[in-house]
């Protein structure tokens, strides 16, 4: 499975590409950071992140795109650029037909540390063993994107499989409750 994780953000976004399934090792595919001026007006910023992503998107071919869900923050001019940002990330992976994922940050750090809780340096840390690779992807936003492909690859699985069990009981329709045996307690 070869994924695109993007860590949003209206100024600089992190892209990174990962390769591999669960359990297996992966490969660090590509990993790089996406910028726009600050001072530029919004339209043309947005324009720049649709670019930068649609390259990523023909270069490297991924079959799922894996984005952080924004959060509130306390900033919420910093909320808006990046709901910005991921609306085009997923508009980009949208309009592709690839599936899109969004993963929460302490969703992402606890899949690959092991801790919701987990500061950048731990999040670089392990992106760096786990992807074999000589230093930490910089800045941070580079190392938090190949963390979220990381995530979606590990996770996905999962996901599927509770996804089709909830469409099949769906499909199922509504169960209807066994008559108990009136002396005995148990169905009848």
């Amino acid at each position: 499975m070869r994924v695109l994780g993007v860590d949003p953000g209206l100024t600089r976004r992190g892209i990174g590409v990962v390769e591999g399934v669960a359990g297996r090792p992966l490969t660090m595919i590509g990993v790089g950071v996406v910028r726009t001026p600050a001072d530029a007006d919004l339209g043309h910023r947005l324009v720049a992140v649709e670019q930068g992503i649609e390259q990523w998107l023909d270069e490297h071919r991924p079959e799922f795109v894996a984005v952080e869900r924004v959060f509130s923050q306390h900033n919420v001019r910093t909320v808006m650029g990046t709901a910005q940002a991921s609306a085009v990330a997923i508009l980009c992976a949208s309009r592709r037909g690839i599936p899109v994922a969004l993963h929460t940050p302490s969703e992402v750090k606890a899949a690959v540390t092991g801790s919701g809780r987990a500061d950048k340096a731990q999040v670089g840390a392990m992106v760096t063993r786990l992807l074999r690779l000589a230093a930490p992807p910089k800045p941070a936003d580079a190392a938090d994107a190949l963390a979220l492909a990381i995530c979606h690859i590990w996770r996905a699985p999962a996901q599927n499989r509770l996804q089709q069990a909830v469409a099949l009981h769906t499909a199922q329709g509504p169960r209807r409750p066994h008559k108990l045996h009136p002396s005995k307690g148990r169905p009848a």
